[in-house]
């Protein structure tokens, strides 16, 4: 049994730190350097001051009545529908790559040519 006790020490796990949980002392020379550099951070106006963080909850109770309207706003105007005008005539659909479905029309059947060399 004591053979296997250095088997699941701490170090043994993954993601676990187990060294630099303690504080290091300040020597007294870090001491100073400490008050110092507070000293200079004050007298640069940012000391340990928390910031305004800018951020006003609004006022909600306002007096007086509110601005109301019956006007409903609308989309603008519809969109054309795209219709077929019959000026390409689909010869058909090839397969290019793997499952790249490429439309062959009559005016260019060269395309087809080109998909067809494509695939070898």
């Amino acid at each position: 049994m004591s053979q296997r006790k250095g088997l699941f020490d701490m170090h043994m796990i993954r993601g676990v730190q187990v060294h630099g949980n303690c504080k290091k002392k300040l020597t007294p020379k870090d001491k100073r350097a400490a008050i110092e550099h507070e000293r200079w951070l004050k007298s640069m106006g940012v000391g340990k001051v928390k910031a305004d963080s800018g951020n006003k909850i609004p006022v909600y109770r306002e007096a007086g009545p509110r601005a109301t309207s019956d006007k409903i706003p609308v989309n603008g105007a519809a969109k054309e529908s795209m219709t077929y005008s019959g000026e390409r005539q689909l010869l058909g659909i090839a397969t290019m790559h793997k499952s790249n479905m490429v439309p062959v029309f009559a005016d260019r059947k060269e395309d087809a040519i080109e998909v067809a060399r494509m695939r070898r």
